[in-house]
């Protein structure tokens, strides 16, 4: 073996062998057939930031690792691909070189030919000699007891970066992975679990702030829009480094027709038919390093825990990119099952496996959740076959089905169901652009009336509509018009509207949703009776009585003819009647409000809320049927009843006290009125708003109060 017999210095110090040229500053020794890295001296990496954004902290603690005297040390800088970590060590490496008066030393960890490779190019640079590189080569000498004897006598401290160590099993197997008192090892990673790096520090990295993600955008592309722009284009790529130092790329380099930051982001949305993962695939410039594209860098990972014997992993991911990008409630996987590619009980090793290469992480926090990134559930769901789309559409459904209650208990408060609204959506969209069968569009679109249902019951009206809208707006696009749960879905977005104050608007809803039910149905079906009974709501509280009563009558007779007189349903359209009856002779109606409550202790039970209706709205007609003495017990018994199952702040606790607080005002007991109805202000104010007319029919009721309380 010859070392520098077949070389050729120019005066530039650069030594070309025979295989290539080979940057060298001191005590390199390669053989004519050398096949390692152009150079350890320098990063092997693709775009490297105008300027590294965010990261602060980790830069500041990875610079002072670099100082003087500063050794024995090894930094694990782990996070999902595209995070950014090789940028992090990169500028790390820069700083040491100029800054640290340290030497560089850059290896691709990747796989174990490159790692081993780069490491005796390593021992090379540090002065190993020719024969000690054959003999490590031939197997006659352990490769890396060499590079770290090397290492150890180096005459000046260095920096060792091993980048993209997906796969740790390699770093240990070989041995390759050690400390020294002469310099300090970084290594990237996607492994985050601890036990691959013991003593080593991690330091996690995930996607950037949104503002300085959109510095990343501008640093590349400064023309191209307004911080603004920027912004909502980093946030339509999910903040990910990668992915913004890709569509940056891009924007930097068009020639012929230059797009705005405005421009890009509308084709992200879609706009001209563009595969988003695509677009940005495009800023690559050409590149072929799969780590450098956004469509095909997580697949590495996935290679990675097949060949660990996890191909359920990807089966997994698959069935993620149903869902959404927000934090996902994990009792969603419990029980999960895609066919033979992925058994229930392989689950739990299939997440473990997503864990620890960073394709998906766990949130802190009281409901236990994993979050994964939008832009890879995007990319993944791309590449999703089309005879799997049935199977993983159907399994999302089941799953969101089973956590969602058929019938939930007001004001029973589960903080899994605001969690699960993007992902219930998510699944709509998605089976509403898959060519699945009708049946799986029917699923998720009654997971989506589920959760608006116990939206609604909890009393949050607003996401109840707002998921409403857009679950009625996607069904659409398979669904017809009149199809029931369409229709339940419209009238659910009625039924919010009404409870958000806005009656006049809740009047058109219920009103087409009813013209819809008549044609569809009939004028006895029950989602008709349904719609009549939410249109009469309306119709009441903005002084129409008269209609409203002939509603909610033709629904009590229809209910009691197709499910009885004494079915829940019925029922509470009995109650319905009590509440808006007219008229100041209520003697026939007191009695008929006597019989529903004994009607419904007597069906559902004394605490089921139908029966706290009914006794809310029985006390209420006593007072306008001017037994005001007698209404008072009655509406303190309703208010304790209400607070018992409901808590002092829900909308019908609120009803409640104030019914309580009229027939106090009545009896002219102002002091305890005003108390009460002073509650009941400042709660509405803070449920649903000041300007709500509940709100203001409660502050003008507290003036009016203090008025007649200051009388002689």
């Amino acid at each position: 073996m010859t070392g520098h017999n077949d070389a050729q210095a120019d005066g530039q110090g650069r030594i070309y062998q025979a295989s290539g040229d080979q940057h060298i500053t001191e005590h390199h020794h390669h053989s004519p057939d050398w096949s390692g890295p152009d150079s350890v001296r320098r990063p092997a990496v693709g775009r490297t930031p105008v300027v590294l954004r965010d990261r602060t902290e980790e830069m500041n603690r990875l610079r002072a690792a670099v100082e003087p005297g500063v050794g024995n040390r090894v930094y694990v800088l782990h996070g999902l691909g595209g995070c950014g970590k090789t940028a992090v060590a990169c500028t790390l490496f820069e700083h040491a070189t100029h800054h640290a008066d340290r030497i560089g030393l850059w290896v691709n960890a990747s796989d174990p030919a490159s790692l081993r490779a780069g490491m005796l190019a390593v021992a090379a640079d540090r002065g190993a000699t020719d024969g000690e590189l054959m003999g490590a080569r031939s197997g006659l000498r352990p490769a890396a007891d060499l590079v770290w004897q090397r290492l150890d006598h180096s005459d000046r401290p260095w920096l060792l970066v091993l980048d993209n160590a997906d796969d740790p099993a390699i770093l240990r197997e070989g041995g390759w992975l050690r400390t020294s008192p002469a310099g300090i090892v970084i290594v990237t990673s996607r492994q985050a679990a601890a036990h691959w790096w013991p003593g080593a520090e991690l330091l996690q990295f995930g996607v950037l702030p949104r503002a300085e993600a959109a510095l990343v955008l501008r640093d590349l592309a400064p023309d191209a829009g307004t911080v603004e722009d920027a912004a909502e284009v980093a946030d339509r790529l999910g903040r990910l480094p990668l992915a913004l130092t890709l569509a940056g790329g891009f924007l930097a380099h068009q020639v012929i027709d230059p797009w705005t930051m405005a421009d890009y982001g509308r084709r992200l949305d879609g706009e001209d038919g563009l595969d988003p993962i695509e677009l940005i695939d495009q800023g690559a410039l050409g590149g072929s390093d799969s780590r450098h594209l956004l469509g095909r860098t997580w697949q590495l990972s996935l290679d990675a825990l097949a060949g660990q014997g996890l191909p359920e992993a990807g089966s997994l991911l698959r069935l993620l990119a149903c869902w959404a990008n927000d934090p996902l409630p994990l009792t969603l996987l419990s029980g999960a099952e895609v066919g033979p590619a992925l058994p229930a009980f392989r689950i739990e090793s299939a997440l473990r496996g997503l864990l620890d290469q960073s394709l998906t992480e766990l949130l802190p926090g009281g409901v236990r959740c994993l979050r994964t990134h939008g832009v890879l559930l995007d990319s993944v769901a791309r590449t999703i076959s089309s005879d799997q789309y049935e199977q993983l559409a159907a399994t999302a459904a089941r799953q969101l089905k089973a956590a969602l209650p058929e019938a939930p208990e007001r004001a029973t408060h589960d903080p899994r169901m605001n969690m699960l609204a993007p992902h219930v959506l998510a699944l709509l969209r998605r089976v509403v652009d898959w060519p699945v069968d009708r049946s799986v569009v029917e699923e998720a679109t009654q997971c989506s009336l589920r959760l608006v249902v116990a939206l609604h019951r909890d009393g949050d009206y607003s996401s109840a509509l707002a998921v409403a809208d857009k679950a009625v707006e996607l069904a659409k696009q398979r669904l017809s018009e009149d199809h029931p749960l369409v229709l339940r879905l419209r009238q659910r977005a009625g039924r919010a509207v009404y409870r958000l104050g806005r009656f006049e608007e809740a009047e058109v809803l219920h009103r087409q949703v009813l013209e819809t039910c008549e044609r569809a149905f009939g004028p006895a079906g029950l989602d008709t009776l349904e719609s009549c009974l939410g249109l009469s709501r309306s119709l009441w509280q903005l002084g129409r009585e008269p209609e409203a009563v002939q509603l909610i009558q033709r629904v009590i007779a229809g209910r009691t003819e197709i499910l009885g007189s004494v079915h829940p349903s019925t029922l509470l359209a009995r109650a319905s009647l009590l509440e808006v009856a007219p008229g100041a002779e209520l003697d026939e109606e007191v009695v008929m409000g006597q019989t529903l409550v004994a009607d419904c202790r007597r069906t559902v039970g004394e605490q089921h809320p139908i029966t706290l209706i009914a006794e809310l709205d029985q006390a209420d007609l006593l007072r306008r049927a001017g037994r005001t003495a007698e209404a008072l017990p009655s509406a303190r018994r309703a208010l304790v009843a209400h607070e018992q199952r409901y808590g002092p702040e829900y909308p019908i606790t609120l009803a409640a006290r104030s019914l309580l607080s009229t027939v106090l005002a009545e009896l002219g007991r102002y002091a305890e009125a005003i108390e009460q109805v002073e509650a009941v202000a400042e709660a509405r104010a803070r449920v649903l708003g000041a300007s709500h007319p509940w709100t203001l029919w409660s502050q003008e009721r507290l003036k009016e109060y203090r008025r007649l309380q200051r009388q002689p």
